[in-house]
């Protein structure tokens, strides 16, 4: 199954533009234009496994989203995206629990690359997850 990405970014043409080039390759996604409506994607019908934030935001900056979502949804990976004047602050997510982060414009095949490799880690971290339930489970009936 593919992973399902939320883009969340102000600059409208950006976000709908990637929205539907992920889509075209078999992607689920959900855009957000800013920090809440990210947040309430995230608490609504579809399970995200890939945020794409973007630093800079009026309002609720990107740094200010990760935090609540790495508290909300710990195995959620999100992606910084960031211009050159922001580096710090994109680098600042990273010690806040953020996967990574990418120079805006971001090419579509960088983007997908990284988007592969935070589901991969969401992945692994939720299969060692159900592994240690199973074990607690077997140890529980002593097997």
């Amino acid at each position: 199954m593919p992973a399902r990405i939320l883009l969340v970014d102000d600059e409208r043409g950006f976000v709908d533009t990637m929205a539907k080039r992920l889509e075209n390759r078999g992607y689920t996604v959900g855009v957000a234009y800013d920090g809440p409506q990210a947040l309430a994607a995230l608490d609504g019908d579809v399970w995200y496994d890939v945020v794409v934030l973007d630093v800079k935001m009026p309002g609720m900056d990107g740094n200010e989203v990760l935090k609540i979502v790495k508290a909300d949804h710990p195995l959620v990976e999100v992606i910084m995206l960031t211009g050159h004047a922001t580096v710090e602050s994109a680098i600042e997510g990273m010690k806040s629990g953020a996967f990574d982060y990418m120079m805006k414009p971001c090419n579509l095949e960088d983007l997908v690359s990284k988007v592969e490799d935070a589901y991969d880690k969401k992945q692994a971290h939720e299969n060692k997850i159900l592994e240690a339930r199973a074990r607690h489970i077997v140890l529980r009936r002593g097997d």
